[in-house]
């Protein structure tokens, strides 16, 4: 068996035209995780049945004429995300009840056509950059057995990076799309707060999450955002729409580019890894060669932005916690980190939301000068799967401190950004870099993102299938 080499906007086209059914393009997708799942461990759990009575569905709909963008085409969500009919385990164990109801994002996706085939693995209430957990173990990289491909994330990019589907939902309230992006080669897009919808939370992790994203190309990711685009009436968020496809190919003019190298200030140090930096610089040149205005500029972070993140990040994995109620069986990291939630959920958390404009006000004052920021997306390439195994809470912070350090502040601001992929390190495992926008800027990023693509050309790098031998 073969890793589909199809991406998402080719089989929505083949389907359409008649070259591809929608239950061969579902079977093959099933199929394929079912080959990778022992050796992978993408998914928590896996639609069979439902898929594939949803694509007779579609083939039937497609026979009758309606044409919707993607209409019988396999993607996967995230297991943060109500499947009606599946539970909402998040990464934890324990008698979770199913959901009784899509949300809203998953509703949208339905709308336009999408047979979602399963639910991919993620750490305990998304708290983590890699994808472990003691309810189902350790998803690994496509690229290299022995590491992690990030997370919160993960599973959704392992299962893009080994090609069981085109591309796949993540979620991202520390970096967790962007992150496990750039760990896997891939293209993820954090959007704009309200972008793509929470509900039935009006906002997730009091507006540090968003979901977005996973793609092998820039093309595919823009056509899976604006599929899943839009909101419920009751959400908090509700930014002006966008066409994230028609920025595909468009000419973005001549950006002005930010080169910010210095980490945010946190707890623990973190040292950008000289393979990260030299993928950082690799993007940095295309952008010059492609005429752009390319600047080393460090963003004026302060302590603040912890003092914004750790309120809201603790008190909204409280919540989950809490929510799922005594049935849930979670490591003692997240029953610690639930504890300080609590504690952190009343004035703590007001004062959080509270210096939140003016942190939008600090580094919005870069974007008269800027029109985006290039960023490492991680300061070191994956780190091996087993490496957070046994660790306490102060050990892991150190882990995903010193791994990850770059991304968290954009939750904060709330405003969008893209992982590019930049290249391998001389180990064969992939690194990224991301760019970052002001409010509303993704077509701006989108745009940018193309052009590179269209130059380093990401796209045609393939794991070796390790998982198919025997």
């Amino acid at each position: 068996m073969e890793t589909s080499t199809d991406g998402l906007a080719d089989i929505a086209r083949a389907i359409e035209a008649g070259r591809l059914t929608a239950v061969a393009a579902v079977t093959a997708a099933l199929d394929r995780i079912d080959a990778a799942q022992r050796d992978i461990n993408a998914f928590r759990l896996v639609r069979r049945d439902q898929a594939l009575a949803e694509a007779r569905a579609a083939d039937r709909r497609i026979a009758a004429g309606v044409r919707l963008p993607l209409l019988g085409v396999p993607i996967a969500v995230k297991d943060d995300t109500d499947v009606a009919g599946a539970p909402t385990a998040f990464g934890c164990g324990g008698d979770v009840p199913p959901a009784t109801e899509d949300a809203e994002v998953v509703r949208r996706l339905r709308a336009a056509g999408a047979i979602i085939v399963g639910k991919t693995n993620t750490c305990e209430i998304g708290q983590y950059p890699f994808t472990n957990g003691a309810a189902f173990g350790h998803t690994r990289n496509p690229w290299s057995a022995g590491h992690t491909p990030g997370g919160s994330s993960g599973g959704s990019a392992a299962a893009v990076a080994a090609g069981l589907v085109p591309a796949a939902l993540g979620s991202d309230g520390a970096g967790s799309i962007r992150i496990p992006a750039s760990w896997t080669n891939l293209v993820g897009i954090k959007p704009q707060r309200g972008r793509v919808s929470t509900w039935p939370e009006p906002e997730a992790f009091h507006g540090l999450t968003v979901n977005g994203p996973i793609a092998r190309t820039v093309a595919d990711a823009a056509l899976l955002l604006d599929a899943c685009s839009g909101n419920h009436p009751r959400e908090l968020h509700s930014p002006p729409p966008i066409r994230a496809a028609d920025a595909v190919g468009r000419d973005p003019g001549r950006v002005r580019v930010a080169v910010a190298l210095r980490a945010p200030f946190t707890g623990f140090p973190a040292r950008l890894d000289p393979e990260v930096r030299a993928g950082v610089q690799r993007v940095a040149a295309c952008l010059r060669a492609l005429g752009h205005v390319v600047v080393v500029a460090d963003l004026p972070y302060n302590a603040l932005f912890s003092a914004s993140f750790l309120p809201r990040s603790l008190a909204g994995v409280a919540a989950w916690y809490d929510r799922m109620g005594d049935t849930a069986r979670v490591d003692p990291r997240t029953r610690a980190n639930a504890r300080t939630g609590r504690l952190l959920a009343g004035l703590p958390l007001t004062a959080a939301r509270r210096l939140e404009p003016l942190l939008q006000r600090r580094i919005g004052a870069m974007f008269h000068d800027f029109d985006l920021v290039l960023a490492p997306t991680t300061a070191t390439p994956p780190f091996p799967v087993h490496a957070p195994d046994g660790l306490g809470s102060v050990a892991t912070d150190r882990l995903i401190i010193g791994s990850c350090p770059y991304t968290w502040t954009w939750n904060v601001l709330g405003w969008p950004g893209v992982n590019v992929p930049s290249g391998f390190t001389a180990a064969g495992l992939p690194v990224g870099a991301q760019l970052l926008g002001t409010r509303n800027s993704e077509p701006l990023l989108i745009a940018t993102a193309a052009q590179l693509e269209s130059e380093l050309r990401w796209d045609r790098a393939r794991p070796d299938p390790w998982w198919l031998r025997e």
